[in-house]
């Protein structure tokens, strides 16, 4: 079954990255609602078991030599996970997770240089955890690319930890059974990539590695010797799990790509409509007025009033270095800051007409990703 889980790990991750020629589709920050699955590999890492009770003093007697401490060694098993969360749009996430991890034991052995023969049972462990991410904005940072988003969490949480008919007998016929379940206190470190789907807004394929941890959980035990002495008592084992993941995420408020502009058929030749363009231009990722953007405003103001203006269009615009759906957003908060501007100026709201393109209409054409400052503006024209 390994071998299968990790050609998914593997082949799927391929065929996510296939799907970004060009870098095409851009990761952006999750805002609202998401929810999650994924499924992996599980490595439960080498357990430290220790006897104890009257199992522990009945295997001490039953084996010259013997002690109470050993190993337990599980085969690579699998995990499934399910979450649902809220982003915060600045790149954090908060989620709830449920989770199931199961691996099949593979030795048992310790004890005084004693080993266990006829192996057999499982290790189980269910989980549900509070989590925390941050997703890294390569963008913003390094200037991309916009194509894979990588990604830190951490949780804390609880965990069933079962361990079901874990036993074997050593060759003097001595036989361990470990079998039972405890309560525990759990956490785990995360660290993924994201790799959004262009054709379907909102969508992510995850890759991602998970280290999952808890106290030790004390698991009911029996020791029975070939004399018919039987001990009871429980095991106190360390439990510390690998995972490797392949999963999809989903976010509900992911806007969708702008339309294309269409181009509107020229009107029928008549005598325009005296008409006056004003150019208000901002900063790079920011929609607050600057000094100079209030004196242009106030200027397209006073002279609404003596053009005898019917209405004032006011658009709103972007330049190409971030997200088509981040810049849609952003345009139309500054168009929304002049429109402001403009009442505080005066202007009755009513005539004013608002409106964002984002990147779609550049004053200058660039290519994807360069900060052009005329781009970066809104365009106040009076009908």
């Amino acid at each position: 079954m390994s071998h299968k889980l990790n050609g998914v790990v593997v082949s799927t991750l391929l065929a996510s990255l296939s799907l970004y020629p060009g870098g095409e589709a851009a990761a952006q920050p999750v805002s609202g609602i998401y929810i999650g699955a994924g499924a992996g590999s599980n490595w439960l890492q080498d357990s430290d078991v220790n006897v104890r009770g009257t199992a522990g003093s009945v295997l001490r007697g039953a084996i010259p030599g013997a002690d109470s401490d050993g190993k337990l060694e599980s085969e690579t098993g699998w995990v499934g996970v399910l979450s649902v969360g809220w982003g915060f749009g600045n790149g954090l996430r908060a989620e709830l997770e449920g989770n199931f991890r199961e691996n099949s034991t593979d030795s048992l052995s310790g004890f005084g240089a004693q080993r266990f023969n006829n192996i057999g049972g499982k290790t189980r462990n269910w989980g549900a955890m509070a989590n925390v991410y941050y997703d890294f904005d390569l963008e913003a940072l390094f200037g991309g690319p916009r194509w894979v988003q990588p990604y830190l969490g951490a949780g804390i949480g609880w965990a069933r930890t079962q361990l079901d008919g874990v036993d074997g007998v050593t060759s003097n016929g001595t036989r361990l059974l470990i079998d039972g379940e405890d309560d525990v206190f759990a956490y785990q470190g995360i660290a993924g990539l994201g790799f959004p789907i262009q054709s379907v807004p909102g969508l992510v394929i995850t890759t991602e590695y998970r280290f999952f941890g808890t106290t030790k959980p004390e698991i009911g035990t029996r020791v029975t010797t070939s004399a018919g002495a039987v001990g009871r008592g429980n095991v106190e084992m360390s439990n510390d799990n690998h995972s490797l993941m392949v999963g999809l995420r989903y976010a509900f408020n992911t806007a969708p790509p702008p339309a294309p502009v269409v181009p509107m058929a020229p009107a029928p030749a008549a005598a325009p409509a005296p008409s006056r363009t004003y150019l208000v231009f901002f900063d790079w990722d920011r929609a607050d007025l600057t000094d100079r953007a209030r004196q242009i405003i106030a200027e397209a103001a006073q002279n609404s009033a003596r053009v005898q203006t019917t209405r004032i269009e006011v658009a709103g615009h972007a330049d190409r270095s971030g997200s088509p759906q981040y810049n849609q957003r952003l345009s139309q908060r500054r168009a929304d800051a002049v429109a402001a501007e403009l009442t505080r100026q005066g202007v009755a709201r009513s005539s004013i007409i608002v409106q964002a393109f984002g990147e779609s209409r550049p004053l200058v054409p660039t290519a994807d990703g360069v900060r052009e400052p005329q781009n970066r503006r809104v365009e106040i024209v009076l009908r």
